[in-house]
């Protein structure tokens, strides 16, 4: 796993590029995902330190995807954020409930990202679930 590595997925391309953006800026190496399928590509052939996932995606949403991440031995140590619209408990409890690290609702501050990301990505504590 690269440590300065992240993938972004979204479809929705103003959080793409602002996540995007912020991102490298800071110096860390980003590359993007536009849907669930394209995503799971990427994880395998970059692996990726964290995958910043949105959850209402075309193709596969992103509770497949982090299934697929957290059922395959080589990938379920990635560290997964899931960022999404769906804020009901459901929809965190689900979430959780499948593994992902933390489940974030939208809107967020990208600021908040790319200092969760260098945590994440420089081996800090996680905050309590």
């Amino acid at each position: 796993m690269s440590e300065k590595r992240v993938l972004v997925v979204d479809d929705e391309p103003f959080i793409l590029r602002s996540l995007t953006f912020v991102l490298r800026k800071e110096g860390f190496e980003v590359s993007e995902a536009r849907n669930g399928e394209e995503a799971l590509e990427r994880i395998r052939a970059e692996m990726p330190g964290l995958v910043l996932l949105d959850v209402m995606m075309p193709k596969k949403n992103g509770y497949e995807v982090l299934s697929e991440i957290k059922a395959d031995v080589g990938l379920k140590d990635i560290y997964v954020i899931m960022l999404t619209a769906k804020g009901q408990e459901a929809d965190r409890v689900k979430g959780l409930a499948l593994g992902v690290n933390e489940y974030w609702t939208k809107p967020f501050s990208p600021m908040k990202i790319v200092e969760r990301a260098r945590a994440v990505l420089n081996g800090e504590p996680v905050p309590a679930k």
